[in-house]
């Protein structure tokens, strides 16, 4: 070996310690992704759940002494605002109290998935009412609403994909039911289905 060149390590030579650091932390970094990946989404709140159908009650009551389809739409869109009040704010006060991020991947996932169906109902209301047929809404926003819990349950606790099945069979039951049965099948819906399903998930999981 030549003066001028620097001595090649062997490949039984020990690694320097920083290379060492740099693979140990490469190697959490992929253990804590792959155990957050594989992580579901325990956050969602059951008792917000509860406390929506319990106020999808009192609105499928008015809704249905409505004189016009305006004042049902508006009286329905009320309770939708409210509805998701309740549900974002009781969801982000579970997860604070648990210390679980409410942005991790899960959660990301689960809004993800969980707002498509939304996104596809909330834009099929429009052509469906301007159209005047809103007889098939009650239909299309239960069976769109369990589309999406029962896609977004795959990265939630096993109750919410039955929750959303549950949804899309009262829904399409409200599709194949006369239109007069529309607001007690949302109340079916929107009201029963969210307290029981709440409860349980409430019971289960947490809050």
């Amino acid at each position: 070996m030549s003066p001028s060149q620097p001595p090649v390590p062997s490949p039984d030579s020990p690694r320097p310690p920083d290379a060492l650091h740099a693979r140990a932390m490469d190697d959490l970094r992929y253990i804590r992704e792959t155990m957050e990946g594989a992580a579901s989404f325990t956050a969602l709140s059951g008792w917000g759940g509860a406390i929506i159908g319990l106020t999808a009650f009192p609105a499928a009551y008015l809704a249905a002494q409505a004189p016009t389809h305006r004042s049902w739409m508006r009286i329905w869109l009320v309770e939708a605002v409210i509805g998701v009040l309740i549900g974002v704010g009781m969801t982000v006060r579970k997860a604070r109290r648990a210390r679980q991020p409410l942005f991790g991947r899960p959660g990301r996932k689960f809004a993800l998935t969980f707002a498509m169906p939304l996104a596809a109902g909330a834009i099929l209301t429009i052509p469906l009412y301007y159209s005047g047929l809103t007889a098939i809404l009650p239909g299309t926003w239960l069976l769109l609403y369990g589309t999406a819990f029962a896609t977004a349950g795959a990265f939630s606790v096993s109750a919410v994909p039955v929750m959303g099945l549950s949804f899309m069979v009262v829904g399409t039951a409200a599709l194949a039911a006369p239109a007069a049965w529309g607001d007690a099948l949302m109340a079916a819906g929107f009201g029963a289905l969210h307290i029981v399903f709440g409860a349980l998930i409430a019971r289960k999981h947490g809050g």
